[in-house]
């Protein structure tokens, strides 16, 4: 985690695309872990990196942003309405099942 304000926290994400599927694999040196089934190309890694964050978080699409990183396996995503203690309860609850 970088930074938590009042109600929306970001997030460090590093992404594995082409992956053979779409998992959370937890944090790792200070960055949450994530596998994609989709290639780095036109965009689809970063859209599959959306959906499953928001899939695992119980949030929209909307509420979640790729604030930097957007060429790289390094991202930095914001989320909006959760804190970063809220975050961390619900992908270890989404891993853990």
């Amino acid at each position: 985690m970088v930074s938590e304000s009042k109600e929306s926290c970001i997030l460090k994400v590093r992404v594995q695309p082409k992956a053979s599927r779409n998992q959370i694999d937890g944090y790792e040196e200070g960055a949450l872990r994530l596998r994609v089934t989709a290639p780095p190309t036109e965009g689809k890694a970063n859209t599959a990196v959306i959906a499953l964050l928001a899939k695992a978080l119980g949030v929209s699409k909307s509420r979640l942003g790729i604030v930097r990183g957007h060429g790289s396996r390094n991202k930095t995503v914001s989320v909006d309405t959760l804190t970063e203690q809220e975050v961390r309860r619900r992908i270890e609850a989404s891993s853990a099942g």
